[in-house]
């Protein structure tokens, strides 16, 4: 049974760093995609930040130059350090493993930046 876990959400004060960890188990994850959405109070769901398998990156604009998003491939894990945050940033982070026709997300982390 593929699981989806993230962990280390908190409370933050404006301009203070988290590191958000995911760890996916349960079948091979060869050649998927990992990345991050969130989703502030009372919107809808957004992109963050994705890794492919290969390594390649790619940011949502508002993230851009603030987060870092890495994985490591052995481990089945993805990684996203958010520096620089703003109050803005609040949200429940998901992560998200998949590959066209297949996708699975984890049950999301509080993330709170209080200004």
């Amino acid at each position: 049974q593929v699981q989806v876990v993230e962990s280390g959400g908190g409370l933050v004060q404006a301009g203070g760093s988290l590191r958000l960890s995911c760890q996916a188990s349960g079948r091979s994850f060869s050649g998927f995609d990992m990345g991050w959405y969130r989703q502030p109070p009372g919107k809808e769901r957004e992109f963050v930040a994705t890794v492919s398998w290969s390594g390649g990156t790619y940011y949502a604009d508002s993230v851009k130059g603030r987060f870092t998003i890495s994985r490591d491939n052995f481990k089945n894990t993805v990684n996203l350090q958010m520096n620089r945050l703003e109050p803005e940033d609040t949200a429940i982070y998901y992560c998200n493993v998949g590959v066209i026709g297949t996708d699975y997300w984890g049950q999301g982390t509080q993330v709170t930046v209080s200004s």
